[in-house]
């Protein structure tokens, strides 16, 4: 699609983040059975932070999601046994989230399936491109920031 006109070329990338967001949402949650596609990012951003707890708010942040949504997706991760939700030692008005070891061996069993996700997702792209690629998500990333600021 070549499209000239740089506002036309804005609002169908602006359209084109939700269209995209939405078919890998429905394609991810078809990835395994016992998790959807935005749960599995909570386990990830988990797994992959340095601290072994998150809070529920440093959860949200990290993911750019609500307090409430993760929540949300935490209390059903934890009733599946992928998740432990306690309180906060030093302060008990505070939730924090971590793994299991149900969870880990969970993550272990599906990892060629999720590298072949990826791969499949990425598939066509030099690294050049990814390089670039990442690089304008990074900016878009940037803006959103200072659009929160303006308008959240």
């Amino acid at each position: 699609m070549q499209i000239q006109d740089t506002k036309v070329l804005q609002a169908y990338l602006f359209g084109s983040f939700f269209t995209l967001s939405n078919r890998l949402q429905v394609v991810g949650d078809g990835l395994d059975e016992q998790m959807t596609l935005k749960q599995w990012l909570l386990i990830a951003v988990l797994i992959r932070s340095e601290e072994e707890k998150l809070s529920v708010s440093e959860l949200a942040q990290r993911m750019g999601s609500s307090r409430q949504n993760v929540m949300k997706m935490a209390q059903l991760l934890e009733k599946q046994g992928f998740l432990a939700i306690e309180k906060r030692e030093d302060d008990k008005r505070f939730l924090e989230v971590s793994v299991t070891s149900r969870c880990l061996e969970h993550c272990k069993s599906r990892e060629s399936k999720e590298e072949a996700f990826i791969e499949t997702l990425f598939s066509g792209f030099s690294e050049e491109e990814l390089r670039k690629f990442s690089q304008s998500l990074a900016k878009v990333s940037g803006n959103i920031v200072r659009l929160e600021e303006l308008y959240a």
